[in-house]
């Protein structure tokens, strides 16, 4: 069974948090529900909760949006134009960036976990 993540869990992951009140942002995701008619979360008891393929969608909105300073109609441009299936090898393409900056991403979360372990050493787990 796939993993599910609510709004709130999606919006800190997004580092979508209000400055003063270090609340979740949740109200962006459900703006750009509206915006977007891609994103389909799963509501249960009136709450959201995304799927692995929302998740990947709305952090490909995001990085369109909030890094790359892209408008809402551009990327819904975009993604009708399907940048999933552009050649993911052209390293001037947005999908090409998108991937490299996730990857950079990942490395730094593995390279802290490692200064950690140094650090503190291995705690035993028996």
């Amino acid at each position: 069974m796939e993993k599910l993540i609510n709004i709130s869990e999606l919006s800190k992951s997004l580092n979508l948090i209000n400055l003063k009140s270090r609340k979740p942002s949740n109200h962006i995701i459900r703006y750009w529900e509206k915006e977007f008619r891609e994103i389909k979360p799963i509501i249960y008891k009136k709450r959201r909760y995304y799927s692995k393929k929302n998740i990947e969608l709305i952090k490909l909105i995001k990085f369109l949006l909030k890094d790359k300073g892209m408008t809402i109609k551009g990327v819904k441009k975009i993604l009708k134009s399907n940048v999933n299936s552009l050649d993911v090898y052209n390293s001037n393409s947005l999908k090409a960036v998108y991937l490299k900056e996730k990857v950079a991403n990942k490395s730094k979360i593995i390279l802290e976990k490692i200064r950690k372990l140094k650090r503190h050493g291995k705690k035993n787990t028996y």
